[in-house]
């Protein structure tokens, strides 16, 4: 996997990132989810890198990048500080300005990194994520019963800690099982990652931080800029999964339309979920005509 791409720790004014590099052309950032690594783009990076150069880098927490202290509030953990990594990163590497997609958490740094950063991001592409100001000012039983590791992770250290780090493989494949395939697409290679980080308690401690950070601190900065009119300006793509949950309970173009003003394109691929996973060619191809464009 990402052959012929470079790879380094890039120390920001927080953490230590893990960031891969490859292709040649305008610069495009790629932000994974949770639990993954930067792995997940596995199958489209060959592709993008004909026509951008892409980085791709594990958040902080996740995969080999660092995991610092937690912080008040979970604050080490918000969006806001994974944002201010990731533009650190494409400084440290030449680009003072770059496009960006998210997946999943990655898209919540992204939604962070346009607000706070509007001049950094030129384009952005939102994979299969509502923001998280809405859903959490809307919850919905069909939401709860399908997005419940939100509610789990969230719970005081070490509750959720402990009981995933009991059976971790068990937990990975089981949240990873959204759809009647199961995990029958994800490559082995990559499967594989994904259950080698999770088995380290620092990785799931991180991940918890994360969601218990979601319903704190970044709920707090999301109502503030909301409530000012913040909203994402640049262009903007909305791609989501058909059979997923946002894809079956929720009119993801007119969420949206509260929190972006430019969206150029909203458009489904016939998967779940994990689109760059199960429908790699379909989002590739909507990746590259978003930023080609």
């Amino acid at each position: 996997m990402f052959e012929g791409f470079s790879r380094t720790i890039i120390r920001t004014s927080g953490a230590e990132i893990v960031t891969r590099q490859g292709g040649s052309g305008p610069p495009l950032l790629l932000m994974h989810g949770n639990p993954f690594t930067h792995v997940t783009w596995h199958k489209i990076v060959p592709g993008l890198a004909r026509h951008f150069t892409v980085v791709a880098t594990d958040l902080r927490g996740y995969g080999d990048s660092s995991k610092p202290e937690d912080g008040p509030d979970h604050v080490n953990y918000g969006f806001r500080a994974m944002a201010q990594d990731q533009v650190e990163v494409m400084a440290a590497l030449g680009f003072p300005q770059f496009f960006a997609a998210g997946h999943d958490r990655g898209a919540r740094v992204l939604h962070r990194m346009c607000l706070d950063h509007p001049e950094k991001v030129t384009r952005a592409a939102f994979l299969d994520m509502l923001p998280q100001h809405h859903l959490l000012n809307n919850v919905t039983r069909q939401w709860g019963m399908f997005s419940w590791h939100w509610f789990f992770m969230i719970q005081p250290f070490p509750t959720p800690e402990r009981m995933m780090g009991a059976d971790p493989e068990f937990f990975i494949r089981r949240k990873l099982s959204k759809t009647d395939q199961g995990t029958s697409f994800f490559a082995p290679e990559a499967l594989a990652e994904y259950i080698r980080c999770i088995k380290n308690p620092a990785v799931i401690h991180a991940m918890c931080e994360d969601y218990r950070a979601t319903f704190g601190i970044d709920l707090t900065t999301d109502t503030a800029d909301f409530e000012a009119g913040r909203r994402v300006t640049c262009p903007t793509m909305l791609l989501w999964g058909a059979k997923g949950g946002v894809g079956r309970n929720h009119d993801a173009r007119a969420v949206w339309q509260e929190y972006a003003t430019n969206i150029v394109t909203a458009k489904t691929v016939p998967s779940g979920h994990y689109l760059q996973e199960e429908c790699p060619a379909e989002t590739e191809a909507a990746l590259m005509e978003f930023f080609r464009g």
